[in-house]
């Protein structure tokens, strides 16, 4: 299983519009992905009820975890897109 640590970069954390565009990028991977706050339980990256459950704010760093062919390509291009203000694009 590959995993990666993330800070959250948009400046409202992963609500709303942040949250839809990383669940839409991770059902795109074709994986199973889940993204957990540091501490907590796990949750499916592809649920928008999920991932908005979660409360991740800005800075506060996630952990995405993937299992499959191409689950390193496919956290690190989430990674990246955390990374970024989603909310201010």
């Amino acid at each position: 299983m590959a995993t990666r640590e993330v800070a959250i970069g948009s400046s409202v954390g992963l609500h709303a519009r942040p949250a839809s565009i990383f669940v839409q990028a991770a059902s795109a991977t074709g994986l199973p992905v889940t993204i957990a706050k540091q501490g907590g339980n796990p949750v499916d990256a592809r649920s928008i009820l999920g991932v908005m459950a979660l409360g991740a704010k800005n800075g506060e760093v996630v952990t995405l975890s993937a299992e499959g062919d191409g689950a390193d390509a496919a956290l690190d291009s989430l990674v990246a897109l955390l990374e970024r203000d989603l909310d201010a694009e």
